[in-house]
C-alpha cells in the first residue's frame, strides 16, 4: 500500500505571479494500491464533486506519468482524503498532480528523484507556484521557460501565522485569468519586480514590518476584486486588526493575511466575517516546512 501526504499550497502572494508560492498545514492524504485489472476511486472525505473514473486528476496524472516512462499504466484503486477545500485557490489541482506523481513514481519502481518530480510537475501545471512548493515544502521562488525550471526554496520564518479565510463559493482558475489584461504598464512591472523581491526577503528574515509594502500587487489582484464579494472590505479589516500583509491566495477566492497575534486576529476577524454573506471561515495555520510525503507498505520513502 502507498501513501501520500500533500500539502495546501498558496500560490502568487501578492506580487509574486505565477512564481512565488507557499506550501501550508492543511492536507490530502491519498492511498493506492495495484489491483489486477481496472480502477478504483473511493472518495472517503472531500467533495462530492471529485470524478471517481478516468477524469479524476491523480489518475490522469498517473497515466502521464506512465506515458513519460514507457509502460503500460496498471490497475489501480485510489482512496482519497482530501481536506484542501477545491476551487478555493488553495492549490487542490497541484495537490493532485503531486499526489499522482508520487504514487506513479513509487508504483513504478521509477525512484524518480523529487528534483525530476519538481520539474515534471511545474510542466504539467505550467507554472511552478503550487506544485513545487507543494513537493518540497516551505515558500518557492520559480521561473521556467518551455523546456526548464529554476527555483529557490526558502524556509519560512517560524515566527509567522497564516490566517487563512475561506468563503463558501469557488472561483475557478480560468474565469479568474480571463479579467487579467494582456499587456501592463512598465510602471505597473517595476512596482511588482520590487515588491516580489521584498517579500521573498522579508519571508526570509521573519521582517514583517516590510509586508505592508511587500505585499504590494498590480498585476492580478485589482482585477479580480470584482470577482471575490467583499475582497477589498476584508482585506482592510484584516489590516485594521493587525495583519501585517494581506492577499489574495491563488486565483481566490480564500484570502489569506499575515499576523503575529492570533487570538486577538482570529476573535475579531470571525465576528467580523459573520456580518458578511458567503459563509467565510477563518483557519489559522503555519506553513508546511516539509511538502509531501511517501510511505510504501508503512514504511517512509520521500
Amino acid at each position: 500500500m502507498i501513501k501520500v501526504k500533500v500539502p495546501a499550497t498558496t500560490a502568487n502572494m501578492g506580487p509574486g505571479f505565477d512564481s512565488i508560492g507557499m506550501a501550508l498545514q492543511i492536507h490530502n492524504i491519498v492511498y493506492a494500491e495495484e489491483i489486477p485489472k481496472g480502477l478504483e476511486i473511493i472518495i472517503q472525505e472531500g467533495s462530492k464533486d471529485i470524478p471517481t473514473d478516468e477524469n479524476n486528476l491523480i489518475y490522469k496524472t498517473i497515466e502521464k506519468f506512465y506515458k513519460i516512462i514507457g509502460k503500460p499504466v496498471p490497475g489501480i484503486r485510489l482512496i482519497q482524503q482530501d481536506h484542501i477545500p477545491h476551487t478555493r485557490g488553495l492549490g487542490s489541482s497541484a495537490a493532485c498532480i503531486v499526489a499522482g506523481l508520487h504514487i506513479a513514481n513509487a508504483m513504478s519502481h521509477s525512484f524518480f528523484s523529487k528534483e525530476e518530480l519538481v520539474q515534471i510537475a511545474a510542466q504539467i501545471e505550467g507554472h511552478p507556484d503550487n506544485t513545487t512548493p507543494a513537493i518540497l515544502g516551505g515558500m518557492t521562488i520559480g521561473a521556467m521557460d518551455e523546456k526548464d525550471m529554476k527555483y529557490v526554496k526558502v524556509p519560512v520564518a517560524e515566527n509567522i501565522t497564516f490566517a487563512v479565510m475561506i468563503p463558501d463559493f469557488t472561483l475557478s482558475t480560468e474565469l479568474a485569468r480571463e479579467v487579467l489584461p494582456k499587456e501592463i504598464p512598465l510602471e505597473d512591472g517595476i512596482f511588482n519586480s520590487s515588491r516580489a523581491a521584498l517579500l521573498a526577503a522579508t519571508m526570509i528574515t521573519g521582517d514583517v514590518d516590510n509586508l505592508p509594502m511587500a505585499m504590494q500587487d498590480k498585476f492580478h489582484q485589482p482585477y479580480r476584486e470584482d470577482l471575490i464579494p467583499d475582497m477589498r472590505a476584508i482585506m482592510e479589516e484584516s489590516r485594521n486588526h493587525g495583519a501585517k500583509g494581506v492577499f489574495l491566495s491563488g486565483a481566490g477566492p480564500s484570502l489569506i493575511a499575515v499576523i503575529k497575534n492570533v487570538v486577538a486576529f482570529r476573535r475579531e476577524m470571525v465576528e467580523y466575517l459573520k456580518t458578511l454573506d458567503n459563509n467565510w471561515q477563518v483557519q489559522m495555520i503555519q506553513a508546511d516546512q516539509i511538502g509531501a510525503r511517501v510511505w510504501v507498505d508503512e514504511e517512509l520513502r520521500f
